[in-house]
């Protein structure tokens, strides 16, 4: 599972991979803490759960993101160390077919140098399963 932050335009974008999907969310979450915090500490934090549920695997992980900036902004932590666990109930076409379980560790914003990321973005998101995994690429607005 890795990450790389590209610019793009004024905004910043997250391109991961994993060996499965939720490897390759978890790699775009750290990602997002990678674009707001040049150098993420190896330790200190607690850790904390979330969950996001959507009609399809872009709108899971938008919701996923959001809510990761959500817990930012309440808690006044960087999510980083994300693990992720990701649900698809094939059998039904509701508006939550997907369901998303994740955990992270909460780094106080008040012990790090951190940007802002204001928000993600659908503007080129893109989730696909290549050979060897899944590739996601996500612009993020700062």
């Amino acid at each position: 599972m890795s990450f790389e932050l590209r610019e793009h335009t004024a905004d910043v974008a997250v391109a991961a991979d994993g060996s499965s999907l939720d490897a390759t969310f978890a790699a775009v979450a750290d990602g997002l803490a990678a674009a707001m915090c040049e150098s993420v500490p190896a330790d200190g934090g607690e850790r904390f759960d979330c969950t996001a549920a959507a009609e399809n695997r872009e709108a899971l992980l938008y919701e996923y993101l959001a809510e990761l900036i959500y817990q930012r902004d309440v808690q006044g932590v960087l999510p980083v160390d994300n693990r992720v666990t990701i649900q698809h109930d094939d059998g039904t076409r509701t508006a939550n077919a997907w369901q998303l379980d994740a955990n992270a560790r909460g780094v106080e914003l008040a012990t790090i140098d951190a940007r802002e990321v204001k928000a993600v973005t659908y503007s080129e998101m893109m989730i696909e399963q290549v050979d060897d995994g899944w590739r996601a690429y996500v612009v993020l607005d700062v």
